[in-house]
């Protein structure tokens, strides 16, 4: 029988009226290695539920990138004159925004790991601003895109454009509302310097989606 060591055994539990000690190898889904285990690599910040979802969205994002390069590879010519009808102007200001959003994201954690919750709200209406703003510009540019003409089917690099900027639109559509969700949370007392792991889920999320921006925006608009 194996020897069970100190240091792995997490708890005991009562199995058939007989205490028994359940083993940190044991307790494992046996799915992936130890060392990625948080005792091994240390903590995973948010949850287990908000990193599937984080992946699932990047393989989702991940296929938009191949799909591009493809294209491009296909159409040079299109993707070459394509950036050159875009409004560059509101790309820019909207990289600045959704850089600003992650920022105040980053002061509203350290802000309720000290249990700040007046800055830690404030910084996250602002964070919910930005992502408003960032929204608002985003609809004006369709809509300046459509006064120009530009459409789905103008060209193969506007039909890649529409489907990775409109994606990424409804991400920052539904994280903003969920910054709300979480605002309201925290007002009943949901989350402290010891318990924010929803909080904290969310902000992973946020920076994922600002993330993606950084990638979109210079093979959309810079990249010729």
């Amino acid at each position: 029988m194996r020897q069970i060591d100190k240091d792995d055994v997490n708890w005991i539990v009562r199995l058939d009226g007989k205490l028994m000690s359940i083993t940190t190898q044991q307790k494992s889904l046996g799915i992936f290695p130890r060392s990625w285990s948080e005792d091994k690599a240390g903590r995973i910040p948010g949850n287990i539920p908000i990193w599937v979802g984080i992946l699932s969205e990047l393989t989702e994002f991940g296929i938009f990138f191949v799909a591009y390069f493809i294209a491009k590879y296909h159409y040079p010519e299109a993707f070459s004159e394509g950036p050159k009808y875009l409004h560059t102007s509101i790309g820019v200001t909207n990289t600045l925004v959704l850089l600003s959003s992650s920022y105040f994201m980053a002061k509203a954690m350290a802000n309720i790991r000290v249990d700040n919750f007046k800055r830690c709200e404030r910084y996250l209406w602002l964070a919910v601003a930005c992502g408003a703003t960032y929204l608002i510009l985003k609809t004006y540019e369709f809509y300046w895109n459509d006064l120009e003409n530009i459409h789905t089917n103008t060209s193969t690099f506007f039909t890649v454009y529409y489907y990775m900027t409109f994606n990424h639109f409804l991400h920052v559509g539904w994280a903003a509302c969920a910054v709300v969700y979480v605002i309201f949370r925290l007002r009943s007392g949901a989350y402290s310097s010891k318990e924010h792991s929803g909080l904290e889920a969310l902000a992973v999320y946020w920076h994922m989606i600002d993330l993606m921006w950084i990638l979109i925006f210079p093979l959309l608009y810079v990249l010729r």
